[in-house]
């Protein structure tokens, strides 16, 4: 199997900061993408950001130039960094990771448990 085990959400006034860490462990060959999704009350769960085996990035536009997504592939951790947060970015916090188990063919999809991640004055 493959764990995510994530961290770091709490509540911060808009305008602060979050760092969240997701650090993925089992009898993990390889990860493909990872990245991070949030999903807020009432509405479908949307891809934040995600950073390939490569290391190219990608970003909701909600969030580009305030969220930076970064990787270390020798730990398979994964961290967003968050700034000048606002209210609508109220939500639990998804890690997630594609990835192919030992002895496997093909990857498939993992998720973390989620964190939440509140902002509010």
């Amino acid at each position: 199997q493959v764990q995510l085990v994530e961290s770091g959400g709490g509540l911060v006034q808009p305008g602060g900061s979050l760092r969240l860490s997701c650090a993925a462990s089992g009898s993990i060959a390889s990860i493909n993408a990872m990245g991070w999704y949030r999903q807020a009350p009432g509405k479908q769960r949307e891809l934040v950001a995600v950073v390939t085996a490569g290391g190219s990035t990608n970003y909701a536009d909600s969030v580009k130039g305030r969220f930076t997504i970064s990787r270390d592939y020798a730990k398979n951790t994964v961290a967003l960094e968050m700034r000048s947060l606002k209210p609508e970015d109220t939500a639990v916090y998804y890690c997630n990771a594609n990835a192919r188990r030992a002895l496997r063919p093909s990857s498939a999809d993992y998720w973390g448990q989620g964190t939440q991640v509140t902002v509010s004055s």
